[in-house]
């Protein structure tokens, strides 16, 4: 067992680690005074201002958090010159410089994540600390070096098999409240190796529910952040999820872990160009988000290149000189070929025709510079024809052209969509302008792609895609050039694709995203949902992702689940008990139903005067400890404790029902409860 304070006194480890601990939040706390007593002073107004801006964030990354422990482990190397490290959130240095606190980010920090027995990495102990709030309250050792096993009060394994860290499970199933908690903690290899990879590469995870495969990716932008700063900040990283639900959940972590500047966003926020006011069908949605879109678009951009009516003539002074039509089409052809952005090539075409005339100027004996150059490609004759061949093309009205004539989408999309695929997009009625389309947000995709095809979109360093077996081959277009020359951490599960359009397969998805040489990394361990819930959502494998291996998990809870069936007309009633008495333990409570169910289960909650808020309704009370959530909102998110009602209705609700139900199954970590009137899936057909 870990070593704690006795009834008597304190253990004398504790004692020590306590007062480095008040010591180490001392030191911080003068770091951030240093900081914020910095007078800072610029040769601008402009620097001054980002001098002062870096300065806060600095100061705010420096900010302690009462209630997170400084540090979570430390280190005894063998070597002498190293000795011990405490291995905490960030570094915290003494006021000679000397390292209070190692951050988990450095590189001799590794060892506490990757030693073993088998392979120490230089280490003699590895001690995990147990703290309650900000209190140090626990230790455990484990030694190396020949000497196995676990130490220091926690235990020694006589039989040389080493014991579960009971700190680790500890930290691991410890009951939540609110937004997501960082697991610096409890990284285990399999995670830190995808923490640690390579800035400059892609990495994909496919990680079943309860695996961490989100704090992973929200880890991994943390440690490249510390380990490749200036590149990273420079250039800029994003992080995108499915759903703003999805994204307050996960907000606390980078913050966490000092890391303030982060973006964090969805794909309709990231390629937002005009008001969504429209919905698409199911049959719609596949089309436009298909990646045959983006061919449709290039055709009909590039159809805007036509053929001058005459030639062009230049007057300069008592001499005129002339280009035919034809010749000028070869220009645009050139370029065309060359396979530049249409905007980019419109602004060459100028300077294609000013050269051409300012050789004709040359070879007739007249002399020519720079100036020449740009008073021939500014001159009105010369832009007139640049309009005419090369016309400025806007996105949002490439797009609207395409959607709102049949005659024009069939033009562009022949031999790509099918005529029943362009009816199921083409708009009507037909709207009379831009201004008054109902775009949806796939239409947003759409007018990003064009966009693109005209001026190229610029890339970030890094961007994380959550929840990314979800996205349309065009949303992945749409990332993909935002990482087009940077690296991408892309997450997800096959098993819990719920859209029309979802990705059966990573390959096809990377290709997509435009990183085809991703590794594919998979995690199947479960470190947070308890294997009796695991196992029963798994049920549903076979039918939802046959090719998919069934995760294992850590943990194990006789009572993690119930299937309990209920009179029919009683189900609301059931539920709002259940609520209650998941209340009385410690944690978050959810009440995942139906989209179509809300209103009843709202009521029923009201009738047992339970205080809760509803996922996505406005307003929200972001202090209730239980929590309703339509099914649609429910995916990336988890609860200690989850009352499941009426499977059959979230299967019937939609396509992909039961994709829907395994993500609904797999959000509690504590414990599940499924109540029914109606039958249950066969899949689901519960024996105790």
């Amino acid at each position: 067992m870990p070593a704690d304070a006795g009834e008597d006194g304190e253990d004398a480890v504790i004692r020590a680690e306590r007062a480095h601990l008040i010591q180490s939040r001392e030191f911080l706390r003068l770091m951030r005074e240093n900081v914020l007593a910095i007078n800072p002073m610029a040769g601008d107004r402009v620097s001054l201002q980002y001098l002062k801006a870096d300065l806060y964030r600095r100061a705010e990354s420096l900010r302690d958090l009462p209630d997170a422990p400084l540090f979570f482990g430390r280190l005894d190397y063998r070597a002498a010159d190293t000795g011990s490290l405490h291995i905490g959130r960030r570094h915290v240095h003494d006021l000679d410089g000397t390292p209070a606190v190692i951050d988990w980010r450095a590189p001799v920090s590794r060892p506490f994540y990757r030693a073993s027995q088998a392979e120490p990495m230089g280490l003699e102990l590895r001690r995990r600390f147990g703290f309650s709030g900000g209190e140090l309250t626990a230790y455990e050792d484990e030694l190396f070096g020949g000497v196995r096993g676990w130490a220091g009060g926690a235990g020694t394994d006589r039989s040389g098999e080493k014991e579960p860290s009971k700190l680790l499970l500890a930290e691991i199933e410890r009951p939540r409240s609110g937004p997501m908690r960082d697991i610096v903690a409890t990284i285990q290899p399999d995670q830190d190796d995808i923490v640690r990879a390579d800035a400059g590469r892609t990495v994909c995870v496919q990680g079943a529910p309860g695996t961490g495969k989100t704090a992973v990716g929200l880890h991994r932008v943390a440690y490249l952040l510390y380990a490749h700063k200036e590149q990273v900040t420079r250039r800029g990283v994003i992080v995108i999820g499915p759903n703003l639900a999805f994204l307050s959940y996960i907000r606390n972590v980078l913050p966490a872990l000092g890391e303030l500047d982060v973006i964090q966003t969805t794909v309709t926020d990231l390629v937002a160009s005009v008001p969504v006011r429209g919905t698409d069908s199911d049959a719609a949605g596949v089309v436009k988000g298909d990646a045959r879109m983006a061919e449709a678009l290039r055709r009909a951009l590039w159809a805007s290149i036509r053929e001058p009516a005459e030639a062009l003539v230049v007057a300069r002074g008592s001499r005129r000189w002339r280009i035919p039509a034809r010749e000028v089409m070869a220009l645009a052809a050139e370029l065309r070929e060359r396979g530049v952005r249409y905007g980019a090539g419109r602004e060459l075409l100028g300077h294609r025709i000013a050269h051409v005339i300012l050789s004709q100027m040359e070879a007739a004996g007249e002399t020519c510079d720079d100036r020449t150059h740009d008073a021939v490609r500014r001159s009105a004759p010369v832009r007139s024809c640049v309009d005419q061949v090369w016309p400025k093309v806007e996105a949002r009205r490439l797009v609207f052209g395409l959607l709102s004539s049949p005659d024009e989408l069939a033009r562009h999309a022949c031999g790509l969509l099918s005529e029943a695929e362009q009816q199921a997009i083409v708009w009507s009625p037909v709207p009379r302008g831009p201004g008054s389309a109902r775009w949806s947000r796939a239409d947003q995709v759409l007018i990003d792609e064009a966009r693109d095809l005209i001026e190229r979109t610029p890339s970030l360093a890094h961007v994380v895609i959550d929840e990314a077996q979800d996205l349309s081959p065009m949303e992945c277009r749409a990332i993909g050039r935002r990482c087009s020359t940077g690296s991408a951490t892309v997450l997800g599960d096959v098993a819990q694709g719920t859209t029309p359009w979802a990705a059966t397969s990573w390959p096809a998805m990377l290709t997509h995203l435009g990183k085809p040489e991703a590794a594919v990394r998979e995690l199947d361990v479960g470190y947070r949902v308890p294997r009796q819930i695991l196992d029963y959502a798994s049920r549903l494998l076979p039918s939802i992702a046959p090719g998919l291996r069934p995760a294992m998990s850590l943990r194990q809870d006789a009572g993690a689940l119930a299937v309990e069936p209920v009179p029919a007309g009683a189900l609301a009633a059931r539920v709002a008990d259940a609520s209650s008495r998941a209340l009385d333990l410690p944690g978050s409570v959810a009440v995942i139903c139906a989209d179509g169910q809300i209103a009843a289960v709202r009521a029923a909650l009201l009738a047992a005067g339970l205080a809760f808020s509803v996922l996505g309704a406005e307003p929200a009370d972001g202090q209730s400890r239980l929590v309703v959530v339509p099914v649609t909102l429910a995916k990336g998110l988890e609860f200690d404790h989850v009352v499941l009602a009426e499977p059959s209705r979230i299967v019937s609700g939609e396509a992909h029902g039961m994709r829907r139900l395994y993500v609904a199954l797999t959000r509690a970590v504590s414990r599940l409860t499924v109540l029914h009137a109606e039958p249950l899936p066969t899949e689901l057909c519960y024996v105790p």
